[in-house]
């Protein structure tokens, strides 16, 4: 199968790369570089690389054309992020899909897997999280992803085009690197290699609900092959755990012994969310890890090994 992975040079862009790879399919990647990083790819040389910006119409045609299925990865994210710059956020997440829908439309490709997010169910009114449940999001970020899921699942009602749209829940693994906008794992271990203590919003008892990358990249590339897989799913374990069970688990891998400091909740963070994977089960055929420690152990032996990641730490601020 010919696919274009957009944001293919990301943490997740990157991994799904590989599996898809691994598994014989033909690979095109769409990417600015904006957060995505060339060391991420330099192992796939044999995937073909497009530089350009979802917002570009004309680069995401270019791109998109020639290809049998589309992995839409490529967005602004995170909360903070979305509330700090709501127009950025919606020209990636919406009119950046509406681009890629639009070629998929020209170019008459019939399948795409968009990565989505459990942001946009905001608080949830009960646990585990299905897919039924409302979705009343918290932060621009939350309602531009529902708002791309809207718009993908109204092409494939409009044009007949396959859709699955994957809500991902915490996601953590190689490739990850310190942003001051992303998942609380990297911005974690940024600190904790700099022998600094870990900031925690909150009494540290919210719970996540945390999936390996290799986990999502199997879930993307089970969407795009099942050709009974369409609609929304969410991709998370189904397990979850506190912050504050978070930390102590990272003093094990590291053998540091930093403090956590206790500040105000954020704005638009949630205070629990845990996945109901039945669906991601039953017609994905995915099996998650939920081996926190071993998985975190493994990423923090590559994130202190990472030339970028190392660069990173000692030059960005890690509040």
């Amino acid at each position: 199968m010919k696919c274009l992975i957009t944001g293919g040079a990301g943490f997740i862009g990157s991994t799904v790369v590989r599996h898809l790879l691994e598994r014989g399919h033909d690979v095109t990647v769409l990417d600015n570089f904006s957060t995505g990083y060339e060391a991420n790819l330099e192992p796939y040389s044999e995937a073909r690389l497009v530089r350009g910006d979802i917002r570009d119409a004309e680069a995401v045609s270019g791109a998109v054309a020639g290809n049998e299925a589309v992995f839409h990865l490529a967005a602004s994210v995170g909360n903070k992020k979305s509330i700090d710059e709501p127009v950025y956020d919606a020209s990636h997440n919406v009119l950046g899909t509406i681009n890629v829908l639009e070629a998929m439309r020209a170019h008459d490709v019939g399948n795409i897997v968009y990565s989505s997010s459990a942001g946009i169910f905001g608080e949830p009114q009960y646990q585990p999280v299905d897919e039924k449940h409302p979705v009343e999001p918290d932060s621009p970020y939350g309602a531009t992803k529902l708002c791309g899921e809207k718009l993908v699942l109204s092409y494939m009602k409009l044009y007949g085009i396959k859709a699955a749209c994957l809500r991902y829940f915490n996601v953590y693994g190689e490739n990850q690197r310190f942003d001051a906008y992303g998942n609380v794992i990297p911005i974690f271990a940024a600190r904790i290699a700099r022998g600094e203590n870990i900031n925690i919003f909150g009494d540290g008892e919210q719970t996540r609900d945390f999936i390996d990358v290799a986990d999502v990249a199997a879930a993307n590339v089970a969407a795009a092959e099942n050709p009974d897989a369409g609609g929304t799913f969410n991709i998370g374990t189904g397990t979850e755990i506190t912050i504050n069970r978070l930390v102590e688990i990272l003093r094990g891998v590291t053998g540091e012994d930093f403090e956590a400091v206790y500040g105000p909740p954020r704005p638009g963070d949630v205070r629990h969310c845990t996945a109901d994977s039945t669906r991601l089960h039953n017609v994905l055929k995915i099996s998650p890890s939920t081996d926190v420690a071993g998985n975190l152990e493994r990423y923090y032996a590559w994130m202190v090994r990472d030339p970028i990641s190392i660069e990173n730490v000692l030059s960005v601020g890690t509040s």
